[in-house]
């Protein structure tokens, strides 16, 4: 099954009283590139949650992110450091007897101090957490796996009628082939015999040399060979796994081909059919970089 590289996917999994959530988001890329956007509690989850991506894709660049939300996010528990408060409300008695003032120092106005109040992270249970983060991870994951899939599958009819397409024309340069390499025979002929009383040319190597000439400027070969990567296209869209390199592979020598083509063809006829084999394969150049 052919297999798109752009899909989305969100999973969850209970943790204690909480909840985490996975959103898997994938672009293409020429290979798979595994991110993991995390709370800081679990950084060190990141190993495993690439590693457990990465078995559900070939290629692509994977972006996961994870939230925790719920009283098992790691709530914050607040430390006081006493010490501290004790030296500010010193400091701020010492300040009250010598401006004259009766105001002391406010609870409220002692925990915005510096060092006075912390932040204590609540301990997490490991194990727990590395459960229902994978658990969340693996349901996104799978979710992004049929995305894709979806997509794919609309590619893959996309190309193959795109690869039809581009018969026609393919068959318009095969059935100018052959007259193109007559005419040009004949006019070389035309020419060396306008020349040929001005020369002093053995008459069997001129004609020799026009055979050798015709036969360079021949494109059945760039055509069969052509026609075989076409065929092999056709062949790949029903390989399992990723067959975007393939693909990628057999367009730029399908591009090779047609330019000699190009470049040999000297008929009009074939000119236009070679614009029009271009601007297909673009297309098609375009669809494959999505494909996995």
């Amino acid at each position: 099954m052919t297999r798109s590289m752009t899909g989305f996917g969100r999973g969850e999994a209970p943790l204690g009283d909480g909840v985490v959530t996975a959103e898997v988001r994938t672009v293409n890329s020429r290979h798979l590139d595994v991110r993991a956007r995390l709370p800081r509690e679990i950084n060190g989850l990141e190993s495993l949650i690439r590693e457990a991506a990465s078995k559900y894709f070939g290629r692509g660049q994977v972006d996961v992110a994870v939230r925790v939300t719920g009283a098992a996010s790691g709530e914050s528990d607040v430390e006081i450091d006493e010490r501290v408060a004790a030296i500010y409300i010193d400091a701020g008695r010492r300040l009250q007897a010598s401006i004259g003032s009766e105001q002391g120092v406010s609870v409220d106005t002692l925990m915005t101090l510096p060092g006075v109040a912390k932040q204590r992270d609540m301990e997490w249970d490991t194990k727990a957490a590395s459960a229902s983060v994978l658990q969340a991870v693996a349901e996104a994951c799978q979710a992004a796996v049929k995305m894709r899939d979806v997509e794919g599958t609309a590619l893959e009819r996309e190309l193959r009628k795109r690869m039809e397409d581009l018969q026609r024309p393919l068959g318009e340069i095969e059935a100018r082939a052959e007259e193109v390499k007559l005419a040009l025979r004949e006019r070389l002929q035309k020419r060396i015999g306008t020349l040929a009383p001005e020369l002093d040319l053995d008459p069997r190597r001129l004609d020799q040399e026009i055979v050798l000439y015709v036969d360079r400027m021949d494109i059945t070969e760039e055509t069969v060979r052509l026609k075989s990567h076409l065929e092999q296209v056709q062949a790949a869209l029903q390989l399992e796994g990723p067959v975007g390199r393939k693909l990628e592979f057999l367009l730029q020598e399908i591009g090779r081909e047609i330019n000699t083509i190009g470049s040999k063809g000297s008929d009009i006829s074939i000119s236009r059919a070679v614009v029009e084999l271009k601007t297909e394969v673009e297309k098609i150049r375009e669809q494959v970089l999505n494909i996995e």
